[in-house]
């Protein structure tokens, strides 16, 4: 039971951080962080902002298209490739990333990148015991918490 209390806490304070983030800033969890990356990473691509992100290229693809509609973000196709997409963040995206509540990329990814390398191996190591005891879609594991 000390195990999943464990849990639950783990995803109150993630889903929480995702409502918090949703209300203030008007854009669910996954779109922000698609936007703070391309913020980041100005004319980064739609296959760059998915293995930033460490999503399918249709989930990047997809959210891209949601902050396109939103005027937040814009893409060109200016390089050699006309069909590779340079994507910016707009003024209006600037002003959402600012009224932001804590880290755009969540409270989970932040937490595990203060771990040290041998904490982090070992909860791989449990974790991957207790995903092959669920027998988790491996698919599962490329859609971000804040999509879920």
């Amino acid at each position: 039971m000390r195990v999943l209390r464990q849990f639950r806490r783990v995803f109150n304070a993630v889903q929480t951080h995702f409502r918090r983030v949703e209300k203030q800033a008007g854009l669910g969890g996954a779109q922000l962080w698609a936007l703070s990356v391309i913020a980041a990473q100005p004319d980064i691509g739609i296959g760059g902002l998915a293995k930033a992100m460490d999503v399918h290229q249709t989930t990047a693809s997809n959210l891209v298209k949601q902050l396109l509609a939103a005027d937040l973000v814009a893409s060109d196709r200016t390089g050699r490739d006309r069909r590779a997409v340079q994507l910016r963040v707009l003024p209006a995206g600037r002003r959402v990333l600012r009224r932001v509540p804590g880290p755009s990329t969540g409270v989970l990814p932040q937490a595990l990148a203060q771990l040290d390398s041998r904490t982090l191996a070992r909860l791989d190591r449990d974790l991957g015991v207790l995903v092959k005891l669920l027998q988790v879609d491996p698919r599962a594991a490329r859609t971000p918490l804040a999509q879920t």
